[in-house]
């Protein structure tokens, strides 16, 4: 059964001028230039798309896409220079954190505040309250003012607020990436309640694995341009190649030659690296290269779970070393060491440590880790004159994104095979 579209965007652009100097806007709006003095930024370029009720659909790309700003001109915040946005169904946003909040205000002020803003009557909002309170759950604080809140109880208090009005489209910008786990959990079981009712999501989230998860459809923008769309895991293949430097197939010359004005030097630019790792050691082994592949030996910082991927370090050596050790380990972002392993661990013990060396090591295996944020490590470390000595390492050196489709409990998925019998 074909389901009517509530969301429908055509020809879509959004220009702002970019001055070089705020006295150069003043010069141009007043007349006192024979010249445009200001240069046209593409924010959005001809966007089309159909979104159809009870879809779930995500909006992915680099910063600077225009994700945010599409996001607003559909919600009303922006107006668009040229093109159309047409939305049929009452449509809830959370677009910036408490934005639309009055800090002096209280939170149940605020509660009603945006609530009569949305249209509803204070009869409504009152037969509404008790269940937003009990989602927010931040405790006396919803007497005491917004601008008193921590981070964590704006972003409860507004999605609370958003998801409870029982509105037909729900928009989301990044907005949960403050809460924490458990909190998501709750706001995605919501979305899963959403879904099951008819209701239409559409979110930007740069947390991929919730975008392979649920959503049922992917849109891939870049500098202003959409790419493409389609399921979850076409659109996100394509993003990994963007992320690389690559321009997904179906690009048009025009779309490529405006991605190619930003285009990193070197691949090794696009690869994302801590620029201020910790770093101690007494250097007599160096960690001159560090790289992460996927499954097609892309250089990349997502690795898709249940696949085979590829870390790879190179170690420079300063001074003679007998049988160096070289180590890699994934920690949470809360700082817990999941899992790691070395050289001396694998057997491949064989290391000639010679003073103006290189030597790489490259350890493959299976993602099987949960989805989410990672940080990789490496070091060096070895025995001299019987010592363990620490020659180098790099501590959160570079970030890894696991994406799934299915988490189960802990960190490791266990990968069991289920079978029942009644």
């Amino acid at each position: 059964m074909k389901t009517k579209p509530v969301i429908q965007v055509e020809n879509l652009t959004k220009i702002y001028k970019l001055y070089q100097k705020p006295s150069d806007r003043l010069k141009e709006a007043l007349g006192l230039s024979r010249h445009p003095l200001g240069k046209d930024h593409y924010a959005l370029r001809e966007i089309s798309f159909s979104i159809s009720e009870g879809e779930c659909v995500g909006i992915i790309g680099t910063n600077g896409s225009g994700k945010s700003t599409l996001l607003k001109i559909i919600t009303g915040v922006l107006g668009p220079t040229r093109g159309h946005v047409g939305v049929d169904g009452r449509i809830s946003a959370l677009l910036e954190l408490g934005a639309g909040f009055n800090t002096e205000y209280t939170g149940l002020e605020n509660i009603y505040l945006n609530g009569t803003m949305l249209g509803f009557s204070r009869e409504e909002i009152d037969a509404k309250k008790d269940e937003i309170l009990a989602f927010a759950d931040i405790g006396e604080y919803i007497n005491q003012p917004v601008k008193t809140y921590s981070s964590g109880m704006f972003v409860r208090l507004a999605f609370a607020l958003a998801i409870n009005i029982d509105p037909e489209i729900l928009v989301v910008d990044e907005a949960l990436s403050v809460g924490d786990v458990f909190f998501q959990a709750k706001c995605f079981h919501k979305f899963e309640e959403f879904k099951k009712a008819g209701r239409t999501i559409l979110f930007v989230s740069h947390d991929l694995s919730s975008v392979a998860k649920y959503c049922d459809r992917v849109i891939l923008l870049n500098k202003g341009d959409k790419l493409d769309e389609g399921s979850p895991k076409k659109i996100i293949d394509e993003y990994k190649q963007l992320l690389v430097g690559q321009m997904p197939a179906g690009a048009t010359a025009e779309q490529e030659s405006r991605n190619a004005e930003a285009k990193p030097a070197a691949e090794e630019d696009s690869f994302r690296i801590n620029p201020d790792p910790l770093e101690y050691g007494n250097k007599e082994a160096q960690i001159t290269r560090f790289s992460v592949y996927d499954e097609r030996g892309r250089r990349t910082n997502i690795i898709e779970k249940g696949t085979t991927f590829s870390i790879e370090m190179e170690v420079t050596f300063h001074q003679d070393l007998d049988e160096p050790i070289l180590a890699y380990t994934f920690k949470n972002v809360q700082g817990t060491e999941i899992t790691g392993t070395n050289t001396l661990f694998e057997g491949a013990t064989k290391i000639e440590g010679r003073a103006g060396t290189t030597c790489k090591a490259v350890f493959t295996q299976r993602m099987d880790m949960q989805g989410g944020e990672y940080l990789l490590s490496f070091g060096c470390t070895g025995y001299r004159d019987g010592d363990f000595t620490v020659f180098h390492r790099l501590y959160d050196a570079c970030p890894v994104t696991v994406l799934a489709k299915k988490n189960t409990v802990g960190f490791y998925d266990m990968n069991s095979r289920v079978m029942i019998t009644q």
